[in-house]
């Protein structure tokens, strides 16, 4: 399955929004309100759970300066990655958007197809507000 967000306009140079999502914990500021965990468990990791949903965590799996950070589970059961692509458009404003690509059978993927385009939406919009 693959998701992908509409692009959107960040007023940050494309090595700022870079290193702002190269920061694990600054993923926090990016979380739907209905965010009912967040925990930073080491530099490159961290754990998430929105209200009704179990707990995931995220790990930095690659890093390409100021274009692209790939985001992965942690855990083998449900592998997927999340990857922000950046775009410079001007000094100070950079374009970007997300993709989200897993692996589910054909039920899973029907489950979760809505929440997950909801939440890597929502993740994209707050950038666009960072």
């Amino acid at each position: 399955m693959k998701l992908e967000t509409q692009k959107k306009i960040v007023n940050k140079s494309a090595a700022e929004l870079f290193d702002f999502l190269a920061d694990v914990k600054n993923f926090e500021k990016l979380m739907p309100e209905n965010i009912s965990k967040f925990e930073v468990l080491e530099e490159d990791k961290f754990l998430f759970a929105l209200k009704g949903m179990p707990e995931i965590v995220l790990k930095m799996k690659e890093k390409q300066p100021h274009s692209k950070l790939v985001l992965g589970a942690a855990s083998d059961k449900l592998p997927f990655t999340l990857t922000a692509n950046i775009n410079s458009i001007e000094a100070n404003k950079s374009e970007a958007n997300l993709v989200f690509e897993g692996e589910f059978n054909a039920m899973m993927g029907m489950m979760i197809k809505g929440p997950i385009t909801s939440f890597i939406n929502t993740l994209t919009d707050n950038m666009a507000n960072v």
